[in-house]
């Protein structure tokens, strides 16, 4: 992080994470001000606790009713399951609303930077800012961060990219913030207590359906509710008894099935991704790679082979559960850290 004095907004959410960003970034001497989101109706009920963090931080807050802007994210997410795909709501969220409709707000505040609570890094090499994994992989949250545009880089801090979450909670108690013992959300912060099937049902009744669970050989094996209740690579709550453990291998809307098989077919050595965003500039040849292809993944060696707008992913060897709908996430090696290249969309699995 720079030495100089800036302006700076952050995302406040209340939680641990954004409050001790927000305090680094007072401790290191720049001009801060918080900003809160109201994502959905239920989601008000942390606001009450991000004006608790400025006031114990002296800062000013925000409140934006971004209610509107979650729209399109939530037709994406339901469309997405009316499509056979699983979603990543946060990636687009990211993208769209955290590092797109708060940047321009933290704009015309004449803000230098806006600052989130996430577990990854922007560091500058070579005269160029990039997007690295945290300190803490275990924690590190670059693959969601890999979908904003690569213009906004330079104007993101990121200032508890070099702490675990153990070390956050102890500067929030050094502190006196309050959020050192808050327990970590898990939910999708636009869903009613994180019940997205009941909500699916509700906007989406037609999904409700009884379809058919088959074999690869297409073998019926099953009947099921909804395929928007299955993903790839599932394994619990099949409830169809094989005498070995069986996974989801495929989902087909067109004819409402649930495809099953055992290990072996849910692990495919190739897949195509489409809508590159690139965090670098744009390779003009095959590269090789570490490619995540899930949020909590850590990453395979694979041969990265860039097509205008898609890519075509190779791995050395084969990967479990690629999910038509996730990110694929292409990290680079420089030195001790890995850096995210880019990231697509994956369409589908080839063998």
């Amino acid at each position: 992080m720079t030495a100089e004095r800036h302006n700076v907004v952050v995302a406040l959410s209340g939680g641990v994470d954004s409050s001790v960003a927000a305090a680094l970034l007072l401790e290191a001497g720049h001009r801060v001000q918080g900003v809160f989101m109201i994502t959905c109706e239920q989601g008000r009920h942390a606001q009450a606790d991000a004006e608790e963090v400025a006031r114990r931080l002296g800062i000013p807050l925000t409140v934006l009713d971004l209610r509107g802007d979650f729209v399109p994210i939530l037709g994406y997410f339901f469309d997405e399951y009316a499509k056979a795909r699983t979603p990543n709501p946060c990636v687009m969220c990211n993208r769209l609303v955290k590092f797109g409709k708060l940047w321009d707000f933290a704009r015309q505040t004449d803000a230098d930077f806006l600052a989130t609570g996430h577990y990854a890094r922007v560091l500058e090499r070579d005269g160029e800012m990039g997007l690295y994994e945290g300190a803490n992989p275990a924690k590190d949250q670059s693959y969601a961060l890999s979908m904003i545009r690569r213009n906004v880089l330079a104007h993101v801090l990121l200032p508890i990219g070099e702490h675990s979450k153990d070390q956050t909670r102890q500067i929030a108690g050094r502190l006196a913030l309050g959020t050192e013992a808050k327990a970590e959300s898990q939910e999708i912060c636009f869903i009613p207590d994180d019940d997205y099937v009941a909500l699916l049902e509700h906007r989406h009744p037609e999904l409700v359906q009884q379809g058919q669970i088959v074999d690869s050989s297409g073998k019926v094996l099953g009947a099921h509710e909804g395929i928007h209740r299955f993903t790839i690579g599932q394994r619990r709550g099949l409830r169809v008894a094989m005498g070995e453990p069986f996974y989801v291998i495929g989902l087909d809307a067109r004819s409402n099935t649930v495809i099953l098989g055992p290990k072996e077919e849910v692990m495919h050595r190739r897949l195509v991704a489409d809508a590159v965003n690139w965090l670098v500039e744009p390779p003009q040849s095959a590269f090789r790679a570490s490619v995540k292809i899930r949020y909590n993944d850590r990453g395979k060696p694979a041969t990265v082979h860039p097509t205008e707008d898609t890519v075509q992913v190779e791995f050395d060897e084969p990967n479990m559960a690629i999910t038509p709908g996730q990110l694929a996430v292409f990290y680079l090696d420089e030195g001790p850290l890995r850096r995210a290249a880019g990231a697509a969309w994956i369409e589908r699995a080839d063998e």
